[in-house]
């Protein structure tokens, strides 16, 4: 077992967590805004790990590979984590789980992200990274609430049972301490507001030596849906005092970032859906983070540009396979050009781009001198879409302990999406 640091904390919950409530359910009031336009906020220490800026990067699959990483690096510091990984398919050495946890040469600290049902793979994956060198920094996954990942009981469902969570965390732990490598968890509420289980889990965690706690404040059911609960945050760091805690949800813009450590007294912050099509965020939240006003306004020019090279690294990401980078660089569209004039023929063009020169002639012919257009450039990035009914095995929520046909059913959640 690790031994946990102390730090000295940022803040605790703040005026606004003291006047402002907000709901536990699905829905609840706007989050409050940031009492000033910049802040100092020390490293991030996580483990042995410095992290400069006290943001995370969350995994996110199809999205965080290595060029989008290195695209929000060039903006800002913090801690980049690669998408997320299975265990199994590590261990049996799946050629696109290599790719996945490759890292560019500066690319430091290495962060890895592990998902895992399984105690046995969870020890022999992470004995594989700690032996080979592939990672600095290792972080689990127990916040997935994609269905065919939950309806096996992984993923955002497997804290529910308490016990196996802990065997898989302590499991990790045993093998990374072995060099000194830090692990961290990433998580959800609960399942629901009646099965709520990130106050026992969090605490299970760090009894047996993970080195910092990501809370994401919405539950299962709420997949994507509603408002991210900062309340839940910030009760999780008042619970929590030997490792930071990081809050994750509704983080738009810098000042999102500020508003939530403000409000919840967190370590720091994970982004997900935020960046996407804006890696300059990470620019944004440094110098929020450092006492600096200066935000990155592009305009629709350098938005352009900076499209055209995440394109050029994808291609260099996927081993020179163009086509497979202009596959993958058509879902970003969207999201860079949000609020920008192009016009619907261009945003269709660009979403069939098959090569790079094409999509250089293409972004060639936008009119560069478009100013950023402010709030609508902003805010929420893909679909939220609405509460889904959780994905579950058949009576998991009848106990938190394991059946063995539970046991049974988990296994096969290893398998479902170990492919690659």
């Amino acid at each position: 077992m690790t031994t946990a640091h102390t730090k000295t904390p940022t803040a605790g919950p703040g005026p606004a967590f003291a006047a402002r409530q907000r709901g536990t359910g699905d829905q609840g009031e706007d989050h409050p805004v940031p009492s000033k336009n910049a802040m100092q906020l020390p490293p991030l220490q996580i483990g042995n790990l410095d992290i400069d800026v006290p943001v995370v990067l969350a995994p996110m699959a199809g999205i965080t590979n290595t060029a989008f990483r290195r695209l929000c690096r060039e903006y800002g510091g913090g801690l980049y984590v690669s998408e997320m990984v299975t265990a199994r398919a590590l261990v049996e050495r799946h050629p696109e789980s290599m790719r996945i946890i490759d890292h560019d040469d500066d690319e430091v600290p290495r962060s890895v992200q592990l998902y895992s049902v399984d105690p046995v793979y969870t020890r022999k994956a992470v004995r594989m990274l700690v032996e080979e060198d592939r990672t600095d920094h290792l972080d689990l996954n127990f916040g997935c609430p994609v269905p065919k990942v939950t309806r096996n009981g992984g993923g955002s469902a497997l804290p529910w049972k308490i016990e196996l969570f802990t065997a898989i965390i302590q499991g990790a732990v045993k093998e990374a301490e072995r060099a000194n490598i830090p692990v961290t968890i990433k998580m959800r509420r609960g399942i629901d507001e009646d099965h709520l289980t990130y106050l026992e889990a969090a605490r299970r965690a760090v009894d047996v030596g993970v080195s910092a706690v990501a809370l994401h404040g919405r539950t299962m059911r709420q997949h994507y849906s509603g408002q991210a609960n900062w309340d839940s945050i910030a009760r999780l760091k008042e619970a929590i005092t030997d490792v930071p805690v990081l809050g994750n949800g509704d983080i738009w813009s810098a000042e999102d970032a500020m508003a939530m450590i403000e409000y919840t007294g967190a370590d720091g912050v994970v982004i997900g859906r935020g960046c996407q099509g804006r890696p300059w965020l990470f620019g944004d939240v440094q110098n929020a983070f450092t006492g600096s006003e200066q935000r990155f306004h592009p305009d629709q020019g350098t938005v352009a540009d900076v499209l055209y090279r995440h394109a050029e690294l994808l291609v260099e990401t996927f081993g020179g396979n163009e086509d497979k980078a202009m596959r993958d660089i058509r879902k970003h569209v969207s999201w860079y050009f949000k609020g920008y004039p192009v016009g619907g023929d261009m945003r269709r063009s660009l979403t069939a781009v098959e090569t790079l020169e094409q999509l250089r002639e293409l972004l060639a012919t936008v009119d560069r001198t478009v100013p950023y257009p402010g709030a609508d450039a902003e805010g929420p990035r893909g679909r939220a879409g609405a509460p889904k009914k959780p994905h579950l095995p058949e009576g998991w929520l009848d106990s938190q302990d394991i059946t063995d046909e539970h046991r049974a059913q988990i296994h096969e959640a290893e398998l479902d999406i170990s492919g690659g």
